[in-house]
């Protein structure tokens, strides 16, 4: 049967694509939703009897947890049409005071896991399938205090977008998605709950939902990375021609 696989699935972003790919994509009848949170999976599997959904409890920053999920492709051999490495997390913090189980985690999650479901994902995945990688709008410059975040974010766009030629000949479409930032629980894992940073405070959030349903109609088109919101397709633009060192000056969280 022809699946989704979307991880950080439980919440947030993760949780809106779910409806984005019915709406665009109805002959997807099985979702594998793979999050910590089992509870929450199954919630969402009850809001949507029609669909088979499998709640994958999973922690994917451990290497047992993809081996488990290397496991279930073989067993199941799914038809997957649309994969969404959505699982992720940011620390806002000095790295020199921050703990090292912390910053060295967002490099296990945010890169090393998204690289290994991908690699698993594909000898299973459908011609003319998408493949969507959740970056950030982090992914265009260095962040102080995001340092390690913006660093893998910025490995997600680069392995999105040679990712995407490398697989050009099979038709299946990769899409680094770059969102500014959304009203989800993102900001208080990262520690910068409200009124914790002026500039984040200050910035205009995005919607999860806008963010699932433009990413994957320009996934479908063929895009390489997708972006919305006129004002952080503004600062991608000046992360283009502007000198990282000068960025920095006005992005440090």
């Amino acid at each position: 049967m022809v699946t989704a696989v979307i991880t950080g699935a439980s919440s947030g972003l993760g949780k809106e694509y779910i409806n984005a790919i019915i709406a665009q994509y109805p002959s997807v009848d099985v979702f594998w939703l793979v999050a910590r949170r089992k509870e929450l999976l199954k919630e969402i599997a009850g809001e949507h009897p029609d669909k088979t959904i499998a709640a994958i409890s999973l922690d994917l920053s451990k290497e047992e947890s993809l081996e488990m999920f290397e496991q279930l492709l073989k067993e199941n051999e799914p038809e997957i049409k649309v994969l969404v490495n959505n699982a992720g997390y940011g620390k806002a913090c000095d790295f020199f005071s921050s703990s090292r189980p912390a910053q060295t985690g967002m490099v296990d999650l945010n890169c090393r896991a998204l690289t290994a479901i991908t690699r698993l994902c594909l000898p299973y995945m459908l011609d003319d399938s998408l493949v969507l990688n959740v970056a950030s709008i982090a992914a265009f410059a260095p962040t102080p205090r995001m340092t390690v975040y913006s660093a893998t974010k910025a490995y997600v766009l680069a392995f999105s977008k040679a990712l995407h030629e490398e697989l050009r000949p099979r038709g299946i479409k990769v899409c680094a998605v770059c969102p500014g930032p959304m009203d989800t629980e993102f900001w208080d894992v990262a520690g910068v709950g409200e009124g914790k940073s002026r500039l984040i405070d200050k910035l205009p959030k995005v919607s999860p939902t806008a963010v699932a349903t433009g990413s994957l109609r320009a996934a479908k088109r063929g895009k390489r990375s997708y972006t919305n919101s006129l004002f952080y397709k503004f600062y991608r633009v000046l992360a283009k021609i502007l000198p990282h060192g000068l960025l920095m000056e006005f992005t440090e969280i």
